[in-house]
C-alpha cells in the first residue's frame, strides 16, 4: 500500500514538473515573439546579414570597411570604451596593422611625474574617446550626448536591422512634427526626433579597398563592425559549436555502450530469499 502511495506520488510529481516546464518554454516563446506594438517609431526590416545564420561567420572585409566608417565619422562623437587595439589582431587586422592603427591615435596619459601627456597607443590602450567626459559631450551636442557604441548592435531591439535602418532612414518631417534646430526626423528612432543628424552620404569617405562608399555600403559596413565590437568571439565561438556538435555522436555511442556494460549485469541479477528455519519473520497478531 505504502509503495503503491510513493510512487503515485512519485508520479504526481513528474506530471507536475512536465507541466512546468511546458508553461515554462511557452512564456519564453511568447516573450520572444511578442509583437512591441509602438505609435511611435517603424520597426526594421530584417535583413540578410552574412553572420546572422547559426554557422555563418562575420564578411571580415566588411568589417574592415566598418572600422575605417567608425574612424573617419562616428569617432568624432560616439565612444568605443570596452574595445581596445589588441581585439583587432588575428581577427580583422595583422597584428603590425593593429600596432599601425594603435600608434595613429593619441591617447591621453600622465608621464612619470604625473603631468598630463598625449602619447602614440599600443595594442593594450583603448579606442580614444572624443570627449573627456559625459558633460563635455553633452555640451557639444545640444544637450544630448552621444551614447558609447561598444554594445549598441546587441543593446537594441533588432540589432544590426536597427542600426542599419537608422543610419540610412533620415526623412523629412511630416506636416505636424517640430522638428528642433540641430535635430533630425528618423522613424526608427522612438519618437521620430532624433539628436543626430544625418551622418552616412553617397561617397563621403573613401574605401582603402576601392568598394563604391554609398550610404548604403557605408551603412552595412559600419553595421557590421558595431555587432563585431559587441562580440568579438562571435566567429570563435561558431567554431566550438561545430567541433562540440561534431564529438556528440561519437560521445553518445560511448555513454550508451557504458550504460549498458555497467547496467547489464545489475538488472539481470535474480534474488531468492529463502527462509531459514527458526528465523522466521515475526506473524501479525
Amino acid at each position: 500500500m505504502q509503495r503503491a502511495v510513493v510512487q503515485g506520488s512519485k508520479r504526481g510529481l513528474a506530471v507536475l514538473a512536465g507541466v512546468t516546464a511546458a508553461s515554462g518554454m511557452g512564456l519564453v516563446y511568447a516573450l520572444e515573439n511578442s509583437v512591441s506594438a509602438s505609435g511611435d517609431n517603424v520597426h526594421p526590416y530584417a535583413l540578410p546579414w552574412a553572420h546572422s545564420g547559426p554557422f555563418s561567420s562575420f564578411d571580415i572585409a566588411s568589417v574592415r570597411r566598418g572600422y575605417e566608417v567608425y574612424k573617419q565619422v562616428c569617432a568624432a562623437c560616439h565612444s568605443m570604451k570596452f574595445l581596445h587595439y589588441r581585439h583587432f589582431v588575428d581577427t580583422i587586422m595583422t597584428e603590425e596593422e593593429a600596432k599601425a592603427e594603435a600608434a595613429d591615435a593619441l591617447i591621453n596619459d600622465v608621464d612619470d611625474k604625473g603631468a598630463a601627456i598625449q602619447r602614440p597607443g599600443i595594442l593594450t590602450d583603448k579606442l580614444p574617446n572624443p570627449y573627456p567626459n559625459k558633460k563635455a559631450a553633452a555640451a557639444a551636442n545640444n544637450g544630448a550626448a552621444p551614447p558609447d557604441l561598444s554594445l549598441m548592435a546587441l543593446a537594441r531591439h533588432g540589432g544590426d536591422d536597427y542600426v542599419f535602418s537608422l543610419l540610412t532612414g533620415y526623412l523629412e518631417a511630416p506636416a505636424g512634427v517640430k522638428v528642433d534646430d540641430g535635430k533630425a526626423y528618423n522613424p526608427y528612432f522612438p519618437g521620430g526626433i532624433i539628436s543626430m543628424p544625418q551622418q552616412l552620404f553617397d561617397e563621403g569617405i573613401e574605401y582603402k579597398d576601392g568598394t563604391p562608399a554609398t550610404m548604403s555600403q557605408q551603412a552595412k559596413d559600419v553595421s557590421a563592425f558595431m555587432h563585431w565590437a559587441a562580440e568579438p568571439f562571435h566567429d570563435t565561438r561558431k567554431k566550438w559549436a561545430l567541433k562540440i556538435a561534431a564529438l556528440i555522436p561519437f560521445v553518445t555511442v560511448v555513454l550508451i555502450y557504458g550504460k549498458r556494460n555497467i547496467w547489464s549485469f545489475t538488472k539481470s541479477q535474480k534474488f531468492l530469499f529463502k527462509t531459514v528455519k527458526g528465523r522466521e519473520p515475526p506473524k501479525a497478531q
